[in-house]
């Protein structure tokens, strides 16, 4: 049962859903300049993740206090990048979202694909420019790797954006432990059965950074050019 004490903290929590703010980037929107707001909370574990402060950690930040501080960024971002954790489980997001679109920004998703109803609204409301949406495993290997029975959401989300006019990528974060290179191409054979067209990111497990669980460090050599094929572009992401 939860005490008063708990009761006031889950409310704190919930007021204050962004754990940090990279106030500049010229990497994480492509050609554009934007700042990041990562979001508190995840709905999976993946072993590789090497942001378990954000993922496990509690918010620091009010919308009010991010918007007071895009209030300050007009005419000099072009975007908003919302990540995380997973940004689009929070329930305000869409709100804060409009506000952010109505202040004239660019807005780019990052997302683990679990929440199709919620991309739904954001693409039916035009409230969101680009989605990047981690791949994150085969289905075979999917719950081992981000300890969660969401494959099938994720599949929803991928289907929703191959029906949208709007840009997005497909990414995958490569552990030699825990994917191999024949499953990458198993992952680009599925992409290819949905028609997929375009690039396909592989970003390098970070050796030597603290994660959610114990792993060895990985061999993160990818021959791209064995894995590319004539409408997916395998491109490794530094």
């Amino acid at each position: 049962m939860n005490t008063n004490n708990e009761l006031i903290l889950q409310k704190e929590n919930a007021s204050k859903p962004i754990y940090s703010l990279t106030p500049f980037t010229l990497l994480d929107y492509p050609h554009k300049s934007a700042c990041i707001l990562w979001f508190a909370g995840c709905n999976m574990r993946c072993l590789y993740c090497y942001n378990p402060e954000i993922v496990l950690g509690k918010g620091s930040l009010t919308f009010e206090k991010i918007l007071s501080f895009l209030q300050t960024r007009k005419n000099l971002l072009d975007a908003v990048v919302f990540s995380g954790g997973e940004c689009v489980l929070h329930k305000k997001i869409i709100p804060l979202i409009s506000e952010v679109k109505k202040m004239g920004f660019l807005v780019k998703i990052d997302t683990n694909g679990s929440s199709p109803e919620v991309i739904q609204e954001l693409l039916n409301n035009k409230l969101v420019d680009y989605i990047a949406l981690d791949y994150k495993a085969t289905q075979a290997k999917f719950q081992a790797i981000t300890q969660s029975n969401l494959y099938d959401s994720f599949e929803r989300t991928l289907d929703l954006l191959l029906q949208t006019k709007i840009p997005f990528e497909v990414r995958t974060t490569f552990h030699s432990q825990l994917l191999s290179e024949n499953d990458l191409r198993e992952m680009i054979q599925f992409l290819e059965r949905k028609n997929y067209v375009g690039s396909y990111y592989i970003q390098y497990f970070k050796n030597n950074v603290e994660t959610l669980a114990e792993l060895e460090l990985s061999r993160n050599t990818i021959d791209c050019k064995k894995l590319s094929t004539q409408t997916i572009q395998v491109i490794v992401r530094e």
